[in-house]
């Protein structure tokens, strides 16, 4: 049968079992018109709704039938196959009535043949299968094939039996002869075809699996590409042993270059230390026999922080502070471990469903992430680039200051949390510069006005003292900002019986797209920004 192991291969399956019908149903068409244009020609409309014609309409009637089957939805692998065995016989079976309309004198048994043959091999072309389904498909159409022959030539016209015994050196001299030979030719190119078709299934079928095993990764195996980033591509994988989802990030060394690799994947193998819990987890790295290297994080299943605001607008207080006290313990454990993440951002936070709690946050593409021991400044290179996303990079890092430490989490966070709030970046600009320029000069406009609604004060003071200019004026760390949550009237304000809620009505849309990966593809993209030339 077709084997069709994961998600993507039933969806392959699905999709080329419908190209399969349209391609049937075109074939179909175009030999319609062809009827319908010699019988106008020879001046019998009435031929239009004889029954080998009103059989052939049928045909592809039946062929379309497939193809609409098949075009939309997700039916499981063994209604594709039904659908694919079904369709397949039906279509031939009603050719087989029409080409028995036809008079013998066309020999109609050949052209049936033909018919069949070139379904088969379309279908061994067009859908992957292996061997033995083919061969069984065949078998099966093997049975209208030969009755429609049958009943083609028997009985035998007698004026061809009168002109095959005249000819020359013919040994049809008989209508049993011609029937016998018409049979035994139908039947032996029949088994020519249907060993064709498998043998071209086997050869496609093969390399099919040829390129799914060049896909393997170690121990784990690529199913389906969820994105591409600025610094590699993300697939859905599944371990080899231990069946759970996960996603693939590949670096590309073409699109960062052979030293940003081998820093990542230092910068890789200190992130994987980290262990809280509303930190997105990486299982394994490594690199390919021919250089890629990868790395394995949880695939999530769940929504961005973007994604919630632009589904269902601000959010309340009380759920922001609940969302900020997850992400600030994440951020604690990196700065403690010497490690700043760089990107804090809404789409680089993912609120899930973990073992059951509804808006569990996890912190996302630590691909920027740093060693504040590193030495030399991590903001700007020698050339001037400041590396982040515009509207979350604090203004020290702008100014090109020497400082690159946990303070610029903090005042991405503070960016956060206002956008949480009002549903809006705290500055915005036409260019990723004036963006910049403003986080420079301009204060941001308090939360509660820019919202047009109030926001409990303790709340507001904190966001707003995260978005401090200067270091000195921002909580000192983000345990500080943890503690101060915890000791807010709004902790624990926000119920698990609130998240369930929300899930369950604005946020069911968002419940039910695919899994993500732990890796942020959202509109918010991170730049390398070159201030010195004025380029981004």
């Amino acid at each position: 049968m077709t084997t069709t192991t994961s998600k993507v291969g039933r969806a392959l399956l699905q999709r080329r079992v419908a190209n399969l019908g349209l391609v049937l149903a075109l074939i179909g068409l175009a030999f319609v018109a062809m009827r319908v244009a010699a019988v106008l020609a020879v001046g019998r409309p009435q031929r239009l709704v004889h029954a080998s014609m009103i059989s052939h309409y049928l045909g592809v009637g039946a062929s379309v039938a497939m193809w609409l089957s098949c075009r939309s939805g997700e039916h499981p692998k063994r209604r594709i196959q039904i659908i694919e065995l079904v369709g397949l016989f039906v279509v031939c079976s009603l050719y087989a009535v029409m080409a028995v309309g036809i008079p013998q004198a066309f020999r109609p048994e050949m052209t049936l043949l033909l018919a069949f043959g070139v379904f088969l091999l379309g279908h061994a072309v067009h859908v992957p299968s292996s061997w033995r389904w083919t061969a069984l498909l065949g078998t099966s159409l093997a049975i209208p094939l030969i009755a429609g022959a049958w009943v083609i030539l028997v009985p035998m016209d007698p004026r061809l039996v009168e002109a095959s015994a005249s000819a020359r050196g013919s040994v049809q001299t008989s209508a049993d002869a011609i029937i016998g030979i018409g049979m035994a030719s139908v039947a032996t190119w029949w088994v020519v075809i249907v060993a064709t078709a498998s043998s071209v299934s086997a050869v496609i079928y093969g390399l099919r699996r040829d390129v799914r095993a060049a896909r393997q990764l170690g121990q784990y195996t690529l199913e389906e590409k969820l994105g591409q980033g600025g610094m590699g591509v993300v697939y859905r994988a599944t371990h080899a042993m231990l069946r759970r989802a996960t996603a693939i990030k590949l670096l590309l060394p073409e699109l960062v270059g052979e030293e940003a690799v081998a820093r990542f994947e230092r910068e890789v193998q200190t992130t994987a230390r980290l262990s809280h819990p509303n930190t997105v987890r990486i299982f394994d790295y490594g690199r390919t026999a021919d250089g890629l290297f990868y790395y394995a994080m949880e695939l999530l299943e769940g929504a961005s922080l973007a994604e919630v605001v632009a589904e269902d607008g601000p959010m309340p207080p009380a759920r922001v502070a609940h969302v900020l006290h997850q992400v600030a313990g994440a951020l604690a454990e990196a700065h403690a471990l010497g490690l700043i993440h760089r990107d804090i951002k809404p789409a680089n936070v993912m609120l899930t469903n973990h073992g059951g709690l509804h808006d569990h946050a996890v912190v996302v593409d630590f691909g920027l992430v740093k060693q504040l021991d590193d030495g030399g400044d991590a903001s700007m290179s020698a050339t001037g680039t400041i590396i982040g996303t515009p509207m979350y990079l604090s203004p020290e890092v702008i100014r090109g200051a020497a400082e690159d430490g946990p303070a610029r989490d903090l005042y991405a966070l503070g960016c956060v949390a206002y956008f949480l709030l009002t549903g809006h970046d705290v500055f915005t600009g036409p260019t990723p510069v004036e963006v910049c320029a403003k986080h420079l000069a301009l204060q941001p406009e308090a939360p509660s006005k820019r919202l047009g609604q109030p926001i409990p004060d303790e709340l507001e003071a904190l966001v707003l003292q995260l978005l401090a200019k200067e270091v000195e004026a921002r909580p000192a760390s983000a345990l500080e900002v943890l503690e101060r949550l915890e000791q807010s009237p709004l902790y624990g304000a926000w119920r698990r019986e609130d998240a369930a809620k929300w899930w369950d009505g604005p946020g069911r849309a968002l419940r039910e797209h695919e899994p993500a990966p732990a890796h942020s593809l959202g509109s918010s993209a991170t730049l390398a920004i070159d201030f010195q030339h004025r380029r981004a």
